[in-house]
């Protein structure tokens, strides 16, 4: 592998292995998901980066922690997609880096360790090499062992001996694994079942037998519980190959112990309640909803729309309100249209955000946006925007803690809700009221057949189906997550992670008031034959860019309306309250044991 020892040395490109515009192997990944035949694995579960791909981690102005967050996420996207143990991962992580760095910083506190060392800006900077090396090395090495070696790769390019392992002496390397070993020892017993695979110790039971999802109809004793599915052929969504029934992927983690948050009664957060097939919104409205835009991804549909910041975002917390920005407050310009099919809008940002085949799941892709922002070029490392102008790694390790700290607890409030209120999914919702005969008409969206009524949706083609037949817009292997539906995750994460972007740089707005996600032609499924222009994924704030997250997985038939509205609302006091926390560590005020 011909990649020179000396980082800093070596010219190099600010983005690294998915950053700039979310990068094309992102892309490249998410198109051969819904390309390739279903349940291709990928040709690698191991590290394997090319020289290209390391050359761009360990590109020169990375910091050591921006070159492990970029290694954490490449593990993540080898590994069984599991959002809450991957959160909870990155966290770990950049509490290890923090920690470290804190240590030698006379102003600041660590979370979990609070001694302090001196020595200069290099010993820091290896005393973090080290320290995260030992927290991966520990979380990833027994489920991929070729991931062990990347790690170990990474400090021979650096320089470093990876059998530097000792936990004695005053050796930078020393302090590094002291650092991660203490923060292991402190999160072994912290309610996720780390030494037994994260198996669940809630008790958790099903209500509803498996839903078959190839089979017409649906049996089911109560359609406001959670109904899991037993495919022919399961794969996770990275291609992993699965046996039986889904499982409850994390039935216990609202047990895990959070990095800001206090319980003070029956939830962390209390999203209200969970939506119910007796509420007469669900099938005046929510189902209605969702079944409307799986008719309107069609790409034979010729209505289009402005996809532009111009147009879309800028809604009120919990709401869909928003009609977009007069202005770019950057340039003091208006921003210019954005026309798209609507079938293609639709098709696309479900596409993007399922965080699907070899991603690194909702939490590291938030970690990929917020790298995508530091690396703007004439992005400025200052707190609030307004601080003193802060070092790479000083702002890298501020930063992981608070999103990742936030992201972390945003999985612990939602999956606790999940698992408290065990709500269904769309696919046996939509089952059971057509089953009851309480689907509702819908110009454009059913149609009669022989006394039948008829939906226009998505199964393995565009066009009409009984609803008892009735799929989402997702992989046939995959079909629908493994835990219930309400609240959304992916909206929990996003409003979580948007607040503490807002925070620490000071702005709603991303850099130049707009990021423009390109997504090259061929990227979403069956794209419509006149669609031979890139499609613009566009997005104002990072608010608008949350709202899209959460908005796409009713695009993608998985969730409703108030599984993505109260995620939002429970995110946005989850991204607050971790960020407000965060800083008090920055600024050595904060006496937690």
């Amino acid at each position: 592998m011909n990649v020179p020892l000396n980082r800093s040395s070596r010219p190099g490109t600010r983005r690294g292995l998915l950053t700039g515009a979310l990068g094309v192997t992102l892309l490249l990944s998410l198109t051969a998901c819904f390309d390739s035949t279903p349940g291709t694995p990928p040709v690698s579960r191991t590290c394997n980066l090319t020289p290209d791909q390391w050359s761009a981690v360990e590109a020169a102005g990375h910091s050591p922690a921006r070159v492990w967050d970029e290694l954490a996420l490449n593990a993540v996207r080898n590994v069984l997609p599991q959002p809450t143990v991957h959160a909870r991962t990155l966290y770990h992580l950049s509490a290890a880096m923090y920690d470290t760095w804190a240590s030698y910083d006379p102003g600041a506190r660590g979370v979990y360790v609070h001694t302090k060392q001196t020595g200069s800006a290099a010993d820091r900077d290896v005393a973090v090499e080290y320290a995260a090396r030992r927290v991966l090395r520990a979380r990833f090495a027994q489920t991929v062992p070729g991931l062990a070696a990347c790690f170990d790769d990474h400090l021979r390019h650096a320089g470093l001996d990876p059998a530097a392992d000792t936990l004695t002496g005053d050796t930078p390397a020393a302090t590094g694994n002291r650092v991660g070993q203490q923060i292991l020892d402190a999160t072994l017993n912290d309610g996720s079942n780390e030494a037994n695979a994260y198996a669940d110790t809630s008790g958790y039971t099903f209500t509803n037998a498996p839903l078959h999802p190839e089979q017409r109809g649906i049996d089911v004793q109560d359609p406001d519980h959670w109904q899991r599915l037993q495919l022919l052929a399961p794969f996770t969504q990275n291609g992993i190959r699965q046996q039986g029934p889904q499982p409850f992927m994390g039935a216990h983690w609202g047990s895990v112990q959070p990095f800001a948050m206090t319980r003070t009664g029956t939830y962390w957060h209390d999203p209200g309640p969970a939506p119910s097939v007796h509420d007469p919104r669900m099938r005046e409205r929510w189902i209605p909803d969702l079944l409307a835009r799986q008719a309107a991804l069609d790409p034979a549909r010729p209505d289009t729309l402005d996809a532009s910041p111009a147009h879309l975002g800028n809604d009120t917390l919990g709401t869909n309100d928003g009609t977009g920005h007069p202005l770019n407050p950057v340039t003091g310009a208006p921003y210019a249209p954005n026309t798209l099919l609507r079938a293609d809008y639709g098709r696309a940002i479900a596409e993007f955000w399922a965080d699907g085949p070899r991603s690194e799941t909702p939490p590291g892709h938030w970690n990929v946006i917020a790298n995508s922002v530091t690396d703007t070029p004439g992005f400025q490392r200052r707190l609030g925007g307004t601080g003193p102008l802060l070092d790479p790694l000083e702002w890298d390790v501020k930063l992981y803690l608070a999103l990742n700290g936030a992201l972390h607890d945003a999985a612990i409030s939602a999956w606790d809700i999940k698992r408290r209120t065990d709500a269904p999914r769309p696919i046996s919702l939509v089952r059971y009221l057509a089953r009851e005969h309480q689907l509702l008409p819908q110009d454009g969206v059913t149609e009669t057949r022989n006394g039948t009524l008829m939906v226009h949706g998505w199964n393995l083609s565009f066009g009409t189906e009984d609803p008892l037949d009735w799929v989402p817009y997702q992989r046939n292997d995959f079909v629908s997550p493994a835990f219930p539906g309400f609240i959304s995750g992916h909206s929990t994460f996003s409003r979580a992670a948007a607040e503490v972007l807002t925070d620490l740089t000071g702005s709603a707005y991303f850099p130049g008031g707009l990021h423009d996600e390109v997504l090259p032609t061929g990227f979403i499924r069956t794209s419509s034959p006149t669609n031979m222009q890139p499609i613009h994924l566009q997005w104002a704030t990072y608010f608008d860019a949350a709202d899209q997250s959460g908005q796409s997985r009713i695009w993608g038939g998985i969730h409703i309306e108030p599984d993505d509205l109260s995620g939002r609302l429970v995110g946005h006091t989850v991204g607050r309250d971790a960020v407000t926390l965060a800083r008090t560590y920055f600024e050595g005020q904060n006496t937690r044991p």
